[in-house]
């Protein structure tokens, strides 16, 4: 099978079922200048897409002079505040990049736009069979269209070779790592040979001295929301672990099941036997920073992240997740551009959304290989522009291999709530503030009083 149809095949089956319209409230953070011409505003916010996007409106605004197309990037932490904050008081973007598990609550509050009226005007002007299977319903709510898919993505993991070399691991102990929250698995005895204390003995040997580490064997993510796309996520839905009664939409939410709780414990406890940092070590610095200064062995990384390692790409090795109790498994996810319910220049933002849709700008974001874009073709071209630089993206198109291989993220209302509500809780559990178990529990408690 060749690298299109394996990226065809990414999101088949990820069919999304719809409740709720929309409707039109507020008013336009866009603007016109002097000249009678349109600035339209729009929000992302990852800064390595940046340049890509602004050589999307460069040509866009070449080939539709009267528009102008001003891009504002936030880092993730601070984008969904900023937004909530515009959007309460009616000065959001004309458009923005909105994400699965945020846009049901726009759609709820009928603060985005539905665009199929845009595209029933013209329906050949859109082909929305060109994108990768599966996409194009995400955002779909009872028939109205709240996107165009833009891109998707999964997650591996990322070693620092040296470290690996260190530790006696070539790159094939890597590939078909297990794991189960009990003893960990090999997944476990890997990270344990790649941790290392400050006189040079590694985690699995019994002189080993967890309070003084130099090299932390793996760097957890904790600030996951209520997703844990980065990492817990992967993990507890390899565990067996379902996130609610349906997805999409779900109703009734199950953080309090054993299956991620055991996932929570082995986590906080791979801190405690001094094989990753604690939380309040690490929650001020960067995971891919610890890792390239080789103070960290051994991380998850998306598929969007694995170009920030071009510059030495033999550095590294990419290798999928773990083997779980119920197979290998990613999340998948695919980001899109929602246009704002209240803004002064719908017309002129449907014609720049159509436009981060088309080939003509997926091409261009393929063509630096930062993301896999939602047309195969423009994917293709991500995937090479990683290959000229030396980096393997096979890993993260592996998972698509088996019809089980990937699992779709919470698409629900009060996505901003629930996120809050389960991060905090986990984070709680990793500075041994709560137990998990009773973190989770109350966590889960709280989010379902959300849907009652």
């Amino acid at each position: 099978m060749n690298t299109s149809q394996k990226v065809r095949r990414v999101l088949i089956g990820l069919v999304c079922s719809t409740t709720i319209l929309a409707g039109t409230v507020g008013c336009s953070s866009g603007g016109n200048d002097t000249n009678g011409d349109v600035t339209l505003q729009y929000w992302l916010w990852d800064d390595t897409q940046l340049p890509a996007y602004q050589t999307c409106a460069d040509n866009f605004t070449a080939a539709n002079p009267t528009i102008k197309v001003n891009i504002t990037q936030t880092a993730w932490g601070q984008y969904w505040t900023n937004l909530s904050t515009q959007v309460a008081a009616a000065s959001a973007p004309d458009v923005w990049v909105d994400q699965v598990s945020y846009y049901p609550q726009f759609v709820q509050d009928k603060q985005i736009e539905d665009l199929q009226p845009y595209i029933d005007k013209d329906p050949s002007s859109v082909d929305l069979t060109q994108y990768v299977s599966g996409l194009t319903d995400l955002w779909v709510v009872d028939g109205a269209r709240y996107g165009l898919p833009k891109d998707w993505d999964t997650i591996g993991l990322i070693i620092n070779k040296q470290a690996a070399t260190d530790a006696g691991l070539t790159d094939a102990d890597f590939e078909n790592m297990t794991w189960n929250p009990n003893d960990g698995g090999t997944f476990e005895k890997t990270i344990a040979k790649l941790t290392v204390d400050k006189s040079g003995h590694h985690g699995d040997d019994p002189a080993f001295d967890k309070n003084n580490v130099a090299v932390y064997g793996f760097l957890t993510e904790w600030a996951d929301g209520s997703q844990g796309q980065n990492l817990w996520g992967n993990l507890a839905v390899m565990n067996g672990f379902t996130y609610a009664d349906k997805n999409p939409f779900g109703t009734t939410f199950n953080y309090d099941s054993p299956a991620l709780e055991a996932t929570i414990s082995w986590m906080v406890g791979l801190a405690d036997k001094g094989y990753a940092p604690q939380f309040d070590v690490q929650s001020s610095l960067s995971r891919l920073d610890v890792l390239k200064a080789g103070t960290g062995a051994m991380t998850s990384v998306g598929s969007f992240n694995q170009m920030l390692y071009k510059d030495d790409p033999s550095a590294y090795i990419f290798a999928p997740l773990p083997i779980g109790p119920q197979g290998r498994k990613s999340a998948i996810n695919g980001l899109s551009d929602a246009m704002y319910a209240g803004g002064k220049h719908k017309d002129q933002a449907f014609e720049w959304i159509k436009y981060l849709a088309s080939p003509a700008c997926q091409d261009v974001v393929g063509d630096t290989g930062v993301i896999f874009p939602a047309i195969p073709e423009a994917a293709d071209r991500s995937v090479a522009a990683r290959e000229a630089v030396g980096l393997d993206a096979s890993v993260f198109l592996s998972y698509t291999k088996d019809p089980n291989g990937t699992f779709l993220l919470p698409i629900s209302y009060h996505g901003t709530e629930v996120s809050q509500i389960v991060q905090d809780a986990i984070q709680s559990a990793a500075l041994h503030t709560t137990d998990p178990a009773t973190a989770l529990k109350q966590a889960n408690d709280k989010v379902n009083a959300l849907f009652k």
